[in-house]
């Protein structure tokens, strides 16, 4: 073979190799991939460097071929933006999504699916999330499982964002509706090195930007001037006015065979600490008419209505700074049968006479392990929260219902003398898991019972 043919197949096999890259990589990093430039030295340089390295020359000697690329533009993604922590560390990313900067403190969700779901959940109001799961963006955004009315998460960090959508629901994809939300996306991030140091430290404020005129310095000052704990967030995230909600989970998506048996004529009213939309559809699907209210809405004006039951909803933010939401469950408690998830848990719990506090790292995905006391069994159940309720502080007759097989703490409570029970976790969870509907179950039961 001549020199020209090994030259033109090199080049070849060189054009070949970087449209490959262009095809895998230039969706996502929006740059122009350009074919590297391949050079081979010629005879002379061979025979040189032959030589200098005792090399063999001759017709059916070895020639020495040397590759070289320009120092033309990568076709990987460039890592425009930062993920600043309080501990000083610096994580940089890809943008996507929308620019400039955000403060919040920084969890890890381990949920295997359902990122439109959590992104939507008003429960992460202040904070951003960092999945474990390194694949995202996948199924894109579909306008039929939206948690609420927005995207609450100040901010979605991501080790790989789908180049591709395939689902036949989608809409959107990731990036657009987080343009569309003012949401900044980082992706690109080592999620898994980052988890490692959210578990080992717990949790962290962090500051995210697209702003290259801030320092490093600047941004570690900023996490050290915020934080989540005593913000009261409920009332940011409740709706103004009250509501009726009357639509159920439809029979296509009905997984719950005992729905139909368990339908009655009951009117709840929903405290809205942040509601998720799956939670009012399930309330629904059992035959409650729904009538929704703020988060600070007063109790008094509550039982005017003559509910059958009161339930306490998920939200975000620390339980301690509502008292607000406190004092309206202890004048409903001992009236009316109450339900309470996750964060009406914890206000609930207060209303008992307990305290919470705040968790190292906090509960944050689709599989956390769970004993259902009386009986032994176990459930997999979904989880978003950063506080608990501090069992040893609650007065006698409070029965810990469930508890959290990952670290032993309160997971659910029922105090039957004033007609209450409590779940800290997400029984309705969309997609699921669903092992803890029968909750819903249990709340019709009670008020049931009242009713008899």
């Amino acid at each position: 073979m001549n020199m020209m043919n090994l030259q033109t197949r090199v080049q070849q096999t060189a054009s070949r190799a970087a449209c490959g890259v262009a095809d895998q990589h230039a969706t996502c990093s929006r740059q122009a991939v350009v074919t590297p430039v391949v050079r081979i030295s010629d005879r002379r340089a061979c025979r040189q460097g032959s030589a200098q390295r005792g090399g063999i020359i001759g017709g059916s000697r070895a020639r020495t071929v040397v590759v070289r690329a320009s120092g033309l533009p990568s076709p990987f993604p460039k890592k425009d933006a930062r993920l600043v922590l309080e501990d000083g560390s610096v994580w940089k990313a890809t943008a996507f999504g929308a620019s400039g900067t955000q403060i919040g403190e920084v969890v890890f969700n381990t949920s295997l699916s359902g990122y439109q779901e959590i992104m939507t959940d008003p429960s992460y109001k202040g904070q951003f999330v960092a999945f474990t799961c390194p694949h995202i963006g996948n199924v894109g955004i579909n306008l039929e499982d939206m948690e609420s009315t927005q995207c609450h998460l100040g901010a979605i960090i991501v080790r790989d964002l789908s180049c591709v959508v395939s689902n036949y629901r989608s809409k959107l994809t990731l990036d657009a509706y987080c343009k569309k939300e003012n949401v900044i996306g980082l992706a690109n991030l080592d999620t898994r090195a980052l988890t490692k140091v959210l578990r080992e430290t717990g949790c962290l404020v962090g500051v995210v930007t697209t702003d290259t005129t801030k320092t490093d310095a600047e941004l570690v000052a900023m996490t050290k001037s915020w934080t989540i704990v005593g913000k009261d967030l409920l009332s940011v995230v409740s709706c103004t006015e009250p509501y009726e909600w009357g639509k159920g989970t439809s029979e296509e998506w009905e997984f719950n065979g005992r729905v139909k048996s368990s339908k009655g004529p009951y009117h709840v009213v929903a405290y809205d600490f942040g509601i998720k939309t799956n939670i009012l559809r399930r309330l629904a699907s059992f035959g409650c008419k729904i009538t929704v209210v703020p988060a600070t809405y007063p109790a008094a004006d509550v039982l005017k209505m003559n509910p059958d039951g009161v339930f306490f909803s998920n939200g975000p933010g620390d339980p301690s700074a509502a008292p607000y939401a406190v004092d309206n469950a202890k004048f409903i408690l001992g009236k009316k049968p109450v339900f309470g998830i996750c964060m009406g848990h914890q206000v609930l719990g207060q209303a008992f006479g307990g305290k919470t506090f705040k968790l190292k790292f906090g509960h944050h995905g689709g599989n956390h392990p769970i004993r259902y006391v009386p009986t032994g069994r176990v459930e997999i159940s979904a989880q978003n929260h950063n506080f608990a309720v501090d069992p040893d502080t609650l007065p006698a007759g409070v029965e810990v219902t469930h508890v959290n097989l990952n670290d032993g703490t309160c997971a659910g409570m029922v105090y039957p003398a004033m007609k209450a029970m409590t779940i800290q976790y997400h029984p309705e969870a969309s997609p699921g898991p669903h092992d803890a509907d029968i909750c819903f179950e249990q709340f019709i039961d009670m008020m049931k019972a009242e009713k008899a």
